[in-house]
């Protein structure tokens, strides 16, 4: 069939990874860095004037209400004036490691009705030199750069979390994402020496696949063994999980795309195989409070996503190449793979890139980097697909990309996401319970570590009505992981506006 002009396709891709501080590089040279980087490497001199839309990924200091005058308000429009571009809608979005795909999902809709003729999509974080600077008292006070008008905002935003949750530990990502490991272990079965396995074998293999990256923060591969074992430099987190099995958020990394059609990028002279196809982007919400989701060991909207795009592609799973898999938290894959329909350890692999522990985390903008991998990984194989995961919040947002080397057959439509989210908010749920007391049965736990050991334990129980409770444990928590302890039944108690559990 021949290409619909109007199918929405990759033409230029960039990355950068600075591994040494530099207070002097601000994030508005980064996005420079990588924004004029793709637009050279599309070979086309007139790609920068065909574009009208210039959209950033949000910085993640940008969330930081003490932080925000230190970032550009606008660092779409002041890029496009360095870049040479001639006055673009600017764009940017909410917070999520979903945005990136989001974006191009949004600006492929966009394309395909002739609202806009190239887009330049681009992301970058510099915690690394942050962090160094604060540690340091360097000056950053450039970074914020001209004061301009604010972009137009892209998706909503909205708390992740309700104030049960907050009030209960599950603010932070390595809380949280361990809650939903404790569940998914207890759902699997098994021994949990052979799940823990399972789980260090998974990093070792991004590992691997991160030291042949030459973009990736960390490039020495790490077998299973040195994975899973405590020692002093890999201390836990939040158990069960390692520190080699967070994601790396310190890094210096920065990533752009460049978006038209198929009919325009032939205009322009770009060659074909240069253009990647997006033949389908989905993006799907779960129940948005963790706590009101009916299991924690899975993600309905994952695999009502994943088909859906397969569906609209006319592909099947075995049909595809390459994936990158969302890998927060080796939770975030696991469950992930299981929606989908593969094996974490599918010999396909489960990530392009290396994934967030090993090729690094930066900030919201991971998947930016996912999809450029993605691009060049396909451009190589010459005729394949691949699918590239990304998730926002916790196992929350969810944007789905699946690309090809190939255009589908006749004319580019979107997916309609709108009876899929009908669907998961329609689907059953859990009731918090108000007041608990007395007894309940645990649902899911992990004890959170500091640098002196752990700190406090935080779970999830089911009282006798099935109604969730959140709550911390302050005693015990040695027992919490030594024993399996998911199905015990403890007593919950009420202090200082928590609620506590006592096995």
């Amino acid at each position: 069939m021949p290409t619909d002009p109007q199918a929405p396709v990759i033409v230029a891709v960039a990355q950068q990874t600075w591994r040494q501080p530099d207070a002097a590089r601000t994030p508005l040279d980064a996005l420079y860095a990588v924004g004029s980087q793709a637009l050279e490497s599309s070979r086309c001199s007139e790609l920068a004037q065909a574009i009208d839309a210039v959209a950033t990924v949000r910085f993640i200091a940008d969330t930081n209400p003490d932080l925000v005058p230190l970032m550009p308000r606008n660092p779409g429009k002041l890029l496009a004036q360095r870049l040479g571009i001639d006055d673009p809608a600017c764009f940017q979005t909410d917070v999520g490691g979903n945005t990136p795909q989001f974006l191009i999902n949004h600006f492929a809709h966009q394309l395909a009705d002739g609202s806009c003729t190239a887009v330049l999509i681009s992301g970058a974080e510099l915690l690394n030199t942050f962090l160094d600077a604060l540690r340091n008292g360097h000056d950053i006070s450039a970074w914020a750069g001209e004061q301009t008008t604010p972009p137009i905002m892209i998706g909503e935003e909205k708390d992740g979390l309700n104030d049960i949750e907050r009030a209960h530990g599950l603010y932070e990502p390595v809380n949280t994402y361990p809650l939903f490991e404790s569940a998914l272990r207890h759902h699997l079965g098994g021994d949990r020496a052979d799940q823990d396995a399972v789980t260090a074998e998974l990093c070792s293999r991004m590992s691997a696949v991160a030291a042949t990256n030459p973009h990736a923060w960390r490039q020495e591969p790490q077998d299973a063994g040195s994975i899973g074992t405590v020692t002093q430099k890999n201390r836990y987190i939040g158990f069960p999980y390692t520190r080699d099995m967070n994601a790396q958020l310190s890094v210096d990394m920065a990533a752009a795309v460049i978006m038209t059609t198929a009919g325009k990028a032939a205009e322009l002279g770009i060659e074909p195989q240069q253009m990647i196809y997006l033949r389908a982007g989905v993006d799907l919400n779960d129940i948005w409070h963790p706590s009101e989701r009916n299991h924690l060991y899975e993600a309905p909207a994952i695999g009502l996503a994943a088909r859906a795009a397969l569906q609209h592609a006319k592909l099947e799973i075995d049909d595809l190449d390459a994936f990158d898999i969302y890998s927060c938290f080796p939770s975030a894959v696991r469950i992930a793979s299981n929606e989908i329909g593969m094996s974490p350890l599918d010999a396909r692999g489960i990530t392009v890139t290396g994934g967030l522990p090993f090729f690094g985390g930066p900030g919201n903008n991971y998947s930016l980097h996912a999809v450029a991998e993605m691009v060049e990984t396909l451009r190589k194989k010459g005729k394949a697909h691949g699918l590239v995961t990304a998730n926002g919040l916790y196992l929350t947002k969810h944007s789905l990309g699946l690309y090809s080397t190939e255009p589908g057959e006749g004319a580019w439509s979107p997916v309609d996401s709108t009876p899929l989210q009908q669907q998961i908010e329609a689907g059953p749920r859990r009731r918090l319970a108000s007041e608990p007391a007395g007894p309940a049965i645990i649902e899911s736990l992990t004890v959170a570590f500091d640098r002196n050991g752990p700190s406090k334990g935080i779970l999830t129980a089911l009282n006798s009505d099935g109604e969730r409770i959140l709550a911390n444990a302050i005693t015990g928590l040695e027992r919490m992981m030594e024993q399996d302890l998911v199905g015990s039944e403890g007593h919950i108690r009420q202090e200082d506006g928590r609620n506590i559990f006592e096995l």
